[in-house]
């Protein structure tokens, strides 16, 4: 492994060639440029379309700069903001990898690369090389959502307008090409695996009976599931004899979900309907889930989101929150650069000890919870093969720069998730009895003294 002191010799040395270099010729190429920025230890392959290049001759993967659109996209923007723009744009092409699933290149871009600014004087190099042209920010494409301070235009951030927009950007994308990538279960959310070489369907499946064991639910009870997606918590209750009730944001979902539900034959016990989750009206559900909606939430509304919930459950119900997290407390929850403007606008995460102490400054009693983390990493992978198998159709059906997208995503999330910086939390909890608090002899049921489900 390379020492800080032997990074940072390098980096003295790459900066002070180009600083010859620039003397000598008077303007720096791309590749030298980008060998500047991150110190001379480029991880893979650069070329570009002035003819230079970077990195190592004999490196399995590449990134190949073809425009000078491409420069301006990668000048202009922050953090993986240029670089999601250029590669969407197909301004800038990964090689050695597919896209439908780059994740071996960026996993190989998130090792030792670290981009280090340089010296005033040889950013003074850099910009001359570049041209002021290219430093002028330019139209992004169009698969880009505004910056959040131009979004007010369909409400305040988190108001019901401006959450189904956001909603509709992202699940409204098309059925069609949902079911190449998320499979049969139509569920895009993290799996379950009950074994290493189970495959993506049996995880999700398991996924569904775990939730409902902590749920204990049975045949009679009433289930609500906010945020329901294509209704799979919904028909997997009702399957078993359960009144479920689902709603959505989003319009594709819940015509799928109603088609679905009707071709199992199961009208008489599930419904998805579509609309937000804070206009149900019925109350007395004996229990609650929450499959990965609380990211589209806010933290400011997670005081009124458990107490909304908590207000349409029975003394003693039951609610498994099921949602991504950040692995501290202390982070800026709001997303940002291409998370932000491509996949999940206005989404926001922040870590599992912030969602328990609302839930428990709302009145519920907190039971139980747990990481499932690598799981989602293993979902991620499976979707990125489903991508992949189905790549020409989905670029039919979507088109190549959203197709793009979601490769791109799915492939640097599930790195995240193998690295740590994003995990997933289950959080159960209990709405206390009449008494004040929960267990047998309070309103809540006779709760067994210990975790009654298999994990």
């Amino acid at each position: 492994m390379t020492s800080f002191k032997e990074r940072a010799e390098q980096a003295e040395t790459a900066e002070a060639d180009a600083s010859e270099r620039a003397d000598a010729a008077g303007k720096l190429t791309l590749a030298e440029i980008l060998e500047i920025l991150t110190a001379g230890r480029l991880p893979l392959r650069f070329t570009a379309y002035d003819g230079s290049s970077a990195g190592p001759p004999d490196a399995p993967f590449g990134l190949d700069l073809k425009t000078p659109r491409g420069t301006t996209y990668l000048a202009t923007a922050r953090g993986d903001l240029g670089f999601a723009r250029a590669y969407i744009a197909g301004d800038l092409e990964a090689e050695g990898v597919h896209p439908g699933d780059p994740y071996e290149l960026l996993k190989a871009l998130s090792g030792d690369l670290v981009f280090k600014l340089p010296s005033p004087r040889v950013m003074a190099h850099i910009f001359r090389s570049i041209g002021v042209e290219h430093l002028r920010p330019i139209a992004p494409p169009p698969e880009e959502v505004p910056p959040r301070w131009r979004r007010i235009a369909t409400g305040l951030r988190h108001s019901k307008s401006r959450d189904a927009e956001a909603i509709h950007h992202h699940y409204d994308v098309s059925n069609t090409f949902y079911e190449w990538v998320l499979g049969p279960s139509m569920t895009y959310t993290c799996a379950c695996y009950p074994r290493p070489d189970a495959s993506l369907d049996e995880a999700q499946e398991n996924k569904y009976r775990l939730v409902f064991e902590k749920l204990r639910l049975k045949p009679g009870d009433r289930l609500l599931d906010v945020g329901c997606g294509w209704g799979g918590m919904v028909r997997y209750a009702a399957r078993r004899g359960v009144r479920a009730t689902g709603v959505t944001l989003s319009e594709e979902q819940t015509s799928w979900a109603q088609e679905a539900i009707a071709e199992e034959g199961l009208s008489d016990l599930a419904e998805v309907r579509f609309g937000d989750y804070r206009d149900i009206a019925e109350s007395g559900f004996d229990a609650v889930s929450s499959i990965g909606l609380l990211e589209h939430i806010g933290v400011r509304n997670y005081p009124s989101y458990f107490t909304f919930l908590q207000s349409r459950m029975r003394p003693g119900g039951l609610l498994l929150n099921h949602c991504i997290t950040r692995p501290d407390n202390r982070s800026e929850p709001s997303t940002r650069g291409f998370i932000d403007r491509y996949v999940f606008p206005d989404g926001e995460l922040t870590g599992s000890g912030r969602i328990i102490s609302e839930a428990q400054d709302a009145g519920l009693e907190v039971l139980h919870e747990e990481n499932l983390r690598p799981h989602y990493a293993m979902t991620l992978r499976d979707w990125c093969a489903n991508l992949v198998e189905h790549w020409d159709e989905a670029v039919a059906e979507v088109g190549l720069p959203t197709a793009k997208v979601w490769g791109l995503y799915m492939a640097g999330s599930r790195l995240a998730f193998e690295t740590g910086g994003i995990q997933l939390h289950q959080v159960l909890a209990v709405k206390p009895g009449d008494g004040g608090e929960a267990g047998a002899g309070a309103g809540a049921g006779d709760l067994p003294l210990r975790p009654w489900w298999t994990p």
